[in-house]
């Protein structure tokens, strides 16, 4: 909330009549001070658009429209008003500020009509009571059903129509829509756009949180994203079959685009990092410390990365190849030697034999694992072996060695939420599936249109192609 009035409510002080009306909608419509003004409200404070009586009905000081809070924002857009009033907490909203505001004059009016309600406690003015009348009683007792989170609840699951060889496209949606930060950015609309309208794929994923979360069950087809996809990323046009990873990637380098173009220059050039949000939850920095080993100098540079790449061809240091996602990891960061090839070293100033190891700097927000079971020179030939996974993991061990660690230990600790499957024999053919995390604890299989509920027991017994981990305890720098 603004900590100072708006110039808008300053501009609609300057009328007197303005300031009596709204000290009548506030005695009438907030506290009800006699049993007439509680009959008003009971008659008239409902979202005049589709009828609700809440959470969060807000009235239109210039013209007396009653709007839930999705009514009343294309209300005030519409019509070009810019204050409001919501009636249960008693606060200005100016939509020209998109805030809640706070003025003095406001407030003395506030006060005093609270102080004038008879079921109002006087010495706990910071209070509202309610005391409601027969017709109030009588509305609740037909409406007592309470929304509650099982696992038949269908809010936030959308199955996916196939439109031709897509599973690749609609099983890395299904992920992005589960992403917890993500839907909690995008549902909260925080981005504006300054693109051409359709061209932007930061609008298009936003527009389809918004269609994954209003509560409808009918299978969504991905027009528009595909289109885009088309337009923008041309290796992954046709109707063929797609790897899921590179479109998970291209995705990705999209967003990242989009917004930073959507962005203000100044804005995005005033910090190192990028601001924007799939920066902020997907990248991840690797160290590469190659040693020479005639001086053990240490050349070491970092490099941000989206994802976790992990060869499952690498045998590990016990000889064996990988069969978990641990051995893989601990594969992906041991040191190896770099062959007779030498590298000058600029701690001794010869060139010499070098060993490489990659370790993590930083860990991101998501941590997206990435198994490599398509060669990188033949994408007909498939890697199929067995790679377990657990629910839960502490990427501790695999972080770079720090001397300047802080006197308190991180937690990097990780829970899945999103597992890509892939079934046939290669890149080119065959079939994408995505498991999804809901609410916690819920687990769902999602073969494009077509949502089942499952166990996590299920969920880890799968092929695992690309794994989604989202950390646990979040820190602030």
């Amino acid at each position: 909330m603004a900590a100072k009035g708006c110039e808008h409510f300053q501009t609609f002080k300057e009328e007197m009549s303005n300031m009596q009306n709204l000290e009548f909608i506030h005695s009438v419509f907030v506290v009800s001070t006699n049993s007439m003004y509680k009959q008003m409200r009971l008659c008239n404070a409902y979202c005049h658009t589709c009828k609700s009586r809440g959470p969060f009905i807000h009235v239109c000081l210039d013209c007396v429209f009653f709007g839930c809070i999705e009514h009343i924002r294309d209300h005030m857009k519409q019509k070009e008003h810019h204050l409001s009033l919501e009636i249960h907490y008693g606060q200005l909203h100016c939509s020209g500020c998109g805030d809640y505001i706070y003025d003095a004059d406001f407030d003395s009016i506030a006060f005093k009509n609270r102080m004038q309600c008879h079921t109002f406690k006087k010495w706990l003015f910071e209070c509202i009571s309610w005391d409601p009348t027969d017709e109030e009683r009588q509305l609740l007792t037909s409406r007592t059903k309470k929304v509650c989170i099982t696992p038949e609840t269908s809010i936030g699951l959308r199955g996916l129509i196939n439109l031709g060889s897509t599973c690749f496209m609609n099983c890395i949606v299904q992920a992005l829509m589960h992403t917890p930060l993500l839907r909690d950015y995008f549902l909260t609309e925080h981005h504006y756009c300054k693109w051409v309208h359709g061209a932007c794929l930061v609008c298009a994923v936003s527009k389809l949180f918004q269609e994954f979360y209003n509560g409808e069950k009918a299978p969504l087809a991905l027009h528009d994203l595909l289109h885009l996809t088309w337009t923008q990323a041309p290796h992954l046009c046709g109707h063929k079959q797609h790897d899921a990873h590179e479109f998970f990637m291209a995705a990705l380098d999209l967003l990242h685009k989009h917004y930073s173009e959507s962005m203000s220059q100044q804005n995005h050039n005033n910090t190192s990092k990028c601001p924007c949000i799939i920066h902020q939850i997907f990248t991840g920095g690797l160290q590469s410390d190659v040693v020479c080993q005639n001086c053990k100098g240490v050349s070491t540079t970092t490099d941000p990365t989206w994802d976790f790449a992990l060869d499952l061809g690498s045998v590990t240091e016990g000889g064996r190849s990988p069969c978990s996602l641990m051995d893989c990891l601990e594969s992906f960061t041991k040191a190896e030697h770099l062959g007779r090839e030498k590298i000058m070293c600029e701690n001794c100033g010869s060139k010499q034999e070098s060993t490489k190891q990659l370790t993590i700097k930083t860990l991101p927000i998501v941590a997206t694992f990435h198994l490599k079971r398509f060669s990188n020179s033949n994408a007909d030939i498939k890697i199929a072996t067995a790679i377990s996974f657990p629910d839960m993991i502490d990427m501790s061990p695999f972080m770079s060695k720090r001397g300047n660690a802080g006197p308190f230990p991180s937690d990097n600790r990780y829970s899945l939420f999103a597992v890509i499957n892939h079934s046939g024999n290669s890149a080119n053919e065959g079939h994408y599936i995505a498991f999804v995390r809901q609410h916690y604890d819920y687990w769902y299989k999602c073969n494009d249109e077509i949502i089942t509920c499952v166990n996590l027991k299920d969920v880890l017994a799968s092929e695992g192609y690309i794994l989604f981990y989202h950390k646990q305890v979040l820190a602030y720098d």
